[in-house]
């Protein structure tokens, strides 16, 4: 699937020190998808930062859209939190 970032996805990129290659990985291959509000989806991932810390990286996604939009990205170390078990 393609996606397009949007003007805040790229700033919280940036902000928040995601690299985007690890974003784009996420993108094609999550380890989970979840619905959210407004019809929008959850990629996430779990990932390694900053020398081996586990992190869930998470991209709200718009993927009604032609091509899908990454609405927001953030990683947080809070994984039992949103991390759904089959």
């Amino acid at each position: 699937m393609k996606f397009r970032l949007s003007r805040h996805a790229l700033e919280e990129l940036g902000r928040r020190g995601i690299p985007r290659d690890l974003l784009e990985k996420v993108l094609q291959n999550p380890q989970q998808v979840l619905p959210e509000r407004d019809g929008k989806k959850i990629y996430q991932s779990q990932v390694e930062f900053d020398g081996g810390k586990l992190f869930l990286l998470r991209a709200i996604v718009n993927d009604e859209a032609e091509p899908a939009v990454v609405v927001t990205v953030y990683r947080t170390s809070k994984i039992e939190k949103y991390w759904r078990s089959p």
